[in-house]
């Protein structure tokens, strides 16, 4: 599974693209900056953008390819971040952090509980969790997103894995990507924003 990351990102091209994700992005023009975490963040689109932006990043990545391609990305742009190789089930941490982004994290159901169920941890007492995942009717689009419909959500799936968070907003909508070479068209997605408190 590495590998076939390593390889993915292996191309020349950003295969996501190197603008931030729209709804990350929204959200973090109106945030005051503070500490970020970015699970999954492949080439470094999102982390670039958050520290361009004043943000403290710190992100990993299961690829060691796309952790080069984000730091070097980032150096590209003069912005620092911490990025690291590590993977969702091995993720530890003492430090905490004001906002954690979920995009596009994808994995297996053992997974989903494990890590998302132990997020709150690495959160301050006012810190947030936002999300935007494929959902399940992903599935039926050739638009990117996992072709396992296990690693996909379900709107009660995610509202159940984050039960311990108020959920400020919970939403599956049908929206049009235009994220690099691989998230593009017509697509089904779910998007959260849950505080701490």
């Amino acid at each position: 599974m590495k590998e076939k990351w390593n390889q993915r990102y292996a191309a020349k091209d950003f295969v996501y693209g190197t603008e931030p994700n729209l709804f990350f992005k929204e959200l973090i023009d109106k945030t005051k900056p503070g500490k970020l975490l970015l699970p999954a963040e492949g080439e470094g689109r999102n982390a670039v953008y958050a520290a361009s932006m004043g943000w403290e990043v710190h992100a990993f990545d299961y690829s060691t390819v796309a952790v080069n391609k984000g730091l070097d990305f980032a150096k590209s742009k003069g912005v620092t971040i911490n990025y690291f190789s590590g993977d969702f089930e091995n993720f530890n941490t003492t430090e905490k952090f004001d906002l954690i982004a979920l995009l596009y994290t994808h994995m297996e159901p053992r997974l989903k509980k494990l890590f998302l169920g132990n997020l709150h941890n690495f959160l301050k007492p006012e810190g947030k969790i936002i999300a935007e995942f494929f959902s399940k009717e992903q599935i039926h689009n050739n638009t990117g997103g996992p072709q396992d419909i296990d690693l996909l959500y379900s709107l009660d799936e995610v509202k159940t894995l984050f039960s311990f968070m108020k959920q400020d907003l919970a939403v599956q909508e049908t929206i049009w990507l235009e994220e690099g070479l691989l998230h593009v068209g017509k697509s089904d997605v779910i998007r959260l924003i849950m505080s701490n408190t």
